[in-house]
């Protein structure tokens, strides 16, 4: 039986456009933006990047730095649009990517949770009902009712953690997300991303640890300046990536 295919990148690209030259200051940029003559270049993050991920499959993004790999995740999260493309995405997505960036420091951490779980799409009613057992998970029941401006990074990552893995998704994406908190949590984290992964929704996966890309991804895709180097089974991508790097 075929599975059900819950991603698909066609011919994605993504340009940003940037100045030739620098700028002494803001006023100056206002003057030659005027005037017309500051020259612009395109820069490509991505070039026709294409890929599909089906239920129950994890595929891993690697590459060096720069490569293109957290854009290509945020354009599947719809974070980012792309320039040129289509991307579909069929389900729930858990994007663990630059954990807490939703949040508002003003607001408390049990008002955080509904504010991150309603970007995530989740109902206010159901998060209202996920506040404490969110807490728990985190190890910050008796932090709810503290500004977030007065937590820890580690706090902060603890909480965004544990709110965007609290159901599991149809799709969950994964950018070196699993070092947040102490050691105990780390384990606690990893068990539960394994457990979601188990759980029969889609993984992509980013990382630079190719010994999690052997064992945990069914397939893999090197990406190299934006574009998709090679893809197939995790053991002969990483054999061009390493040859790529020593050659």
């Amino acid at each position: 039986m075929k599975k059900e295919v819950i991603v698909e990148v066609n011919d994605v690209s993504m340009v940003y456009r940037r100045t030739r030259h620098r700028v002494s200051s803001l006023k100056q940029t206002a003057i030659d933006t005027i005037k017309k003559r500051m020259a612009h270049e395109d820069f490509y993050a991505l070039t026709d990047v294409s890929l599909s991920v089906s239920r129950g499959e994890t595929l891993a993004i690697i590459g060096r730095n720069g490569a293109g790999k957290s854009t290509l995740l945020k354009v599947v999260a719809r974070v980012l649009p792309p320039s040129n493309g289509r991307v579909i995405v069929r389900g729930d997505v858990a994007p663990m990517i630059e954990l807490g960036a939703g949040f508002n420091p003003e607001l408390t951490g049990a008002e955080n949770i509904l504010l991150y779980g309603t970007l995530l799409g989740r109902s206010t009613v159901e998060m209202k009902s996920r506040i404490e057992a969110i807490a728990d998970w985190a190890g910050l029941r008796e932090s709810l009712d503290v500004p977030l401006r007065a937590y820890s990074s580690g706090m902060v990552g603890r909480l965004a953690f544990a709110t965007a893995t609290d159901t599991t998704p149809d799709l969950l994406l994964i950018d070196e997300v699993l070092s947040v908190g102490d050691e105990d949590f780390q384990e606690r984290s990893k068990a539960r991303t394994v457990e979601m992964m188990n759980s029969g929704c889609a993984v992509i996966l980013v990382t630079h640890d190719l010994g999690a890309v052997e064992s945990m991804a069914d397939r893999a895709l090197y990406l190299e300046a934006g574009r998709v180097k090679a893809t197939g089974t995790p053991k002969s991508v990483i054999a061009k990536y390493h040859s790529d790097l020593h050659r």
